[in-house]
């Protein structure tokens, strides 16, 4: 590898693989020299003017550097922000804060101070209670809730190691905070309602979709609440409705990937079953909440009816 080239290839490691053609003159290159180079060694062209080096697929974090090397004054907020945050989420929109356009994008013209501004893996981000507080302002509900309980809580995923959990991100006062330094932005009061339904004991989206589907219908059981086996094991129900004695659990597919997890939740069903309180218990996969919840909710109520 010549100097020249290995210039270019430090100057991409340190903007996430992203070299931009006007960085050409300030290192005594003219654009057209440096794009001819860059096609014949195989860069990627992102974008007009934008190039990821050989050997990177051009992900996200790719197309943010993009964008943001491009424009330095963008944030990645929102949805964007939420990801790199390692926060959980389905929405695939890629989020700004800052003024005009930006192709591929969604710009947020919305005020922002700068201890709401960090660094993530060197990109210029939404701190994490910001982050959470915009997703409440704009929904819709409950894809934004999904996102601040996997934030609020001890998550298995992405961010964590093997076998393990990463801890919280943030917590319900940061983000009831981050929600009162800008009480005039629309969506402010409505924010503050959706904040009021967020649990940090949720242990999975699935399981926070579920219980939003309860409480649209009226059922508000315990959440995640101690019981105790015959042998004075702990286990920790998803939904207890106590009068009734009924127990609802939500399986996610992500704790059946193994041998060793089946036979985890094998033991908590056995254990769930053995505790005194409890009479019957209902289970529902993924599928059941978020393409047959009306389905779940009968049956649910059905149970508790005693029938």
């Amino acid at each position: 590898m010549t100097g020249d080239e290995a210039c270019w290839k430090a100057l991409a490691d340190a903007q996430g693989g992203v070299v931009l053609t006007a960085q050409a003159a300030g290192r005594g290159w003219s654009r057209q020299r440096l794009g001819r180079l860059f096609a014949r060694q195989g860069w990627t062209r992102l974008r007009p003017g934008a190039w990821l080096e050989p050997g990177r697929s051009a992900g996200e974090r790719e197309l943010l550097w993009a964008q943001q090397l491009v424009r330095p004054e963008l944030v990645v907020s929102h949805w964007a922000a939420t990801r790199l945050h390692g926060a959980e989420t389905d929405v695939g929109r890629t989020d700004f804060i800052g003024c005009g356009r930006a192709k591929g994008a969604v710009l947020h013209a919305v005020p922002l101070e700068p201890d709401e501004v960090t660094s993530v893996a060197g990109l210029r981000a939404t701190a994490v209670a910001r982050t959470m507080a915009d997703l409440l302002r704009s929904g819709p509900r409950d894809e934004a809730l999904v996102a601040v309980e996997s934030a609020l809580s001890w998550r298995h995923g992405p961010g964590a190691a093997r076998g393990s959990r990463r801890a919280p991100l943030t917590t319900l006062d940061a983000i009831g905070r981050a929600l009162t330094r800008a009480p005039t932005l629309r969506g402010a009061r409505q924010a503050v309602w959706w904040l009021a339904l967020a649990d940090p004991r949720s242990g999975s989206p699935v399981e926070t979709l579920a219980r939003l589907r309860l409480y649209d219908a009226g059922l508000y059981p315990e959440c995640q609440v101690p019981l105790r086996t015959p042998a004075g094991r702990r286990v920790y129900p998803d939904f207890f409705f106590r009068p009734q004695g009924l127990v609802v659990e939500v399986e996610g597919y992500a704790w059946h990937g193994s041998r060793a997890e089946h036979q985890r939740d094998v033991i908590r069903f056995n254990d769930l079953s053995a505790c005194p309180e409890v009479c019957r218990i209902l289970r529902y996969t993924t599928a059941d909440v978020r393409e047959r919840p009306q389905v779940m909710i009968h049956e649910i109520r059905q149970a508790l009816a005693g029938r």
